[in-house]
Formats: C-alpha cells, structure tokens, sequence
C-alpha cells in the first residue's frame, strides 16, 4: 500500500461528508440557492490567492528542475485558469471586479489559508504537498461524483464548475501530487508519516468547514 493509499482510507468518513454535503449535492442538482453560489466564489477567489502562493513555496523547496517546473505550472493553472473561471462567474453572478478583489476572508477562509500556509513555510516539501493535496484531490472526486448526475454539466449556472473539477486536465494536477507525495516519503518512520497523516487530515476538515461556511455565508459573528 502507498501512503496516498492509506491516506484516502483514512480521510474517507470526511470526504464523504463533503460529497454529501448540502452545498455540494446543491450544485450537482443545480438547486443551490444562487446567493449561497455567490457567496462561496467571492471567498473561494480570496482563498486561492493564498493557494497560489503554495506552488510557489513549493518551487522553492523541491530539489530539482523538473519538480520545480510541475509547480510553476500548477501555479499558472491555478492563477490564469482556475481564477479565470470565478472571474467569469462573478460577471454571472453580478459579482463587480472591485468586490471580488477587495473582498475581506471569512474567518474559516483565515483559518484554512493561514494553516495551510503555516506549514508550507516551516516544514517539509511533504508536509507542503499534505497540505493542499486535500483540496484538489477532493474537488476532483466531488468533480467526477457530480458529473454523473444527469444535467450537471449542462446546467445554466453551475455546469461549467462540474466540468473543469472533473476535468481529466484537473486530475493530471491532481495525480501528479498524489505519485510526488508516494516518491518523497518512501522509507519515511511512522512518526514522520502520522505527523504528516494529521496535515492531510485537517486539510481536509477545512475543506468540509469551508463548505459549511459558504452553505450559511458566515462572516464574523460581531461585525466589526
């Protein structure tokens, strides 16, 4: 067994937590109420600024050129086409430019980027890779469990996010991770690998936060 195997079995009540998830099941019926939507591509465009910045932490720390590239280019895909997408979402959605790039972090939108972040810095490349695998390897799954729903990827307003998180494009990045994640923790101990097991794992908590977050549009509790 790899690890990303033993990773996924462990991670698996979580992620189908996610998948279940009202917010989730709402867009792959397309009867998630549209402000809900709207709320959620706001605070997804402020979390993938922070997202970016992981590939590029990760550039830093890989050992050689070709690993180096890989994330450069997941740095691109996110920057020029994931944020794309939410860019052309938000004119849907009358979302104004000015909103989108000034838009203040819900506090599960800090928590998640700031932890995420947390560790990219002070750790491993492992530990980096732990961090933000959950994120794409989950959307990828949510991606292909919703396309199969019939209508989903045709729908008026959420069809073209069903399409690209279940898109064989997403799941190369996806992919790429998870056989890098396999290679630099072979003949790693035990100890190395629960620490690293407990990353994956809270990444993935916050992924179900976030999900939460957005189905209920929860900002600070006392406006400031």
């Amino acid at each position: 067994m790899q690890f990303t195997d033993r990773l996924y079995e462990k991670v698996r009540p979580i992620w189908q937590k996610n998948h279940q998830h009202p917010f989730v099941q709402g867009i792959g019926h397309g009867t998630l109420d549209q402000e809900k939507f709207r709320f959620y591509m706001v605070q997804d465009y402020v979390y993938l600024i922070d997202f970016a910045k992981l590939f590029a932490l990760g550039a830093v720390k890989a050992k050689d050129p070709k690993t180096m590239g890989e994330f450069a280019k997941l740095l691109d895909s996110t920057l020029n086409e994931e944020m794309s997408l939410h860019r052309q979402y938000a004119e849907r959605f009358g979302i104004s430019p000015d909103e989108l790039e000034n838009a203040h972090p819900s506090p599960v939108t800090l928590a998640y980027t700031h932890y995420m972040l947390h560790v990219s810095e002070n750790g491993t490349l492992a530990e980096l890779v732990c961090a933000l695998l959950p994120c794409m390897w989950s959307y990828w799954e949510i991606g292909k469990d919703l396309s199969r729903i019939e209508g989903s990827i045709s729908h008026k307003f959420y069809g073209e996010w069903v399409s690209m998180y279940s898109s064989d494009e997403f799941g190369s990045l996806s992919k790429w991770l998870i056989d890098l994640l396999n290679e630099i923790t072979a003949g790693k101990s035990e100890e190395e690998l629960k620490r690293l097991e407990e990353i994956f794992l809270n990444t993935s908590r916050f992924e179900y936060m976030f999900w939460d977050m957005a189905y209920h549009e929860e900002m600070w509790p006392i406006d400031e």
